[in-house]
């Protein structure tokens, strides 16, 4: 009987994901709202344009570093926690190794059963840090750049979000009907967006894309809403 070859697929790209959720979904929302509530007091696709211009300009910045800087405190609390744990796997090796020994029997293991292990992971303290990391604190390596990537990736998406709702008003010269239209893309695009973002990261496609259309709605129609009142 001939063998099968075993073949598993996993997603590995959820900082990635993440980062492109951030910036899409908010450059899609805040100018799109932005739009709709200076329309609703303003019938001028000029000053919707030059407002939601320098929202996206300034939106994309602050994401972006935002991004960076939570990247880099991961990164700089990865490295501050593994150097603990090598100064305890020097200092006191017998606590570590009973700490090894109650993350074995997390997974069902006895004593017995994980004493080897652990003995071994002894020899190594290279891989005992690494296995404390991972299994006691939960904490993976940051990839090398990984701060760089991700302001830039939040930022891009943003300015990609962004144009999109913004883009009805710089070719219409009616801001009431750019608002109809960006309205109607918008809110495509959300739920496309939606859509999409649930396949990558495994929930349901449907509920994703009803979720994200939801949210980007209200938050337009409330702004609208209140600029009219205002105005």
């Amino acid at each position: 009987m001939p063998a099968h070859r075993h073949t598993e697929i996993h997603f590995t790209s959820g900082e990635l994901v993440r980062d492109l959720v951030i910036g899409m979904a908010d450059g899609l929302t805040v100018p799109f709202a932005l739009a709709a509530g200076i329309s609703g007091a303003i019938d001028s696709t000029h000053i919707v344009v030059t407002a939601g211009l320098a929202e996206i300009a300034a939106g994309s910045i602050a994401m972006g570093l935002g991004g960076y800087l939570a990247a880099r405190s991961d990164a700089e609390h990865y490295a501050s926690e593994r150097v603990r744990e090598q100064h305890e796997v020097a200092t006191m090796p017998e606590e570590e190794k009973a700490e090894v020994t109650k993350v074995f029997r997390e997974y069902g293991l006895s004593a017995d059963q994980s004493a080897p292990v652990v003995e071994a992971l002894s020899m190594d303290p290279e891989a005992w840090v690494n296995f404390m990391m991972r299994f006691e604190l939960g904490l993976e390596t940051p990839e090398p750049g990984r701060a760089l990537r991700s302001a830039s990736t939040i930022a891009a998406a943003y300015v990609g979000g962004g144009f999109i709702p913004l883009s009805p008003y710089i070719l219409l010269a009616s801001a009431r009907e750019a608002l109809v239209v960006s309205s109607g893309v918008t809110l495509l695009a959300l739920a496309v967006f939606g859509y999409l973002k649930g396949k990558a990261t495994g929930s349901p496609p449907l509920r994703s894309a009803m979720q994200t259309t939801l949210i980007g709605g209200l938050a337009a129609g409330a702004a609208f809403l209140i600029a009219k009142a205002i105005s």
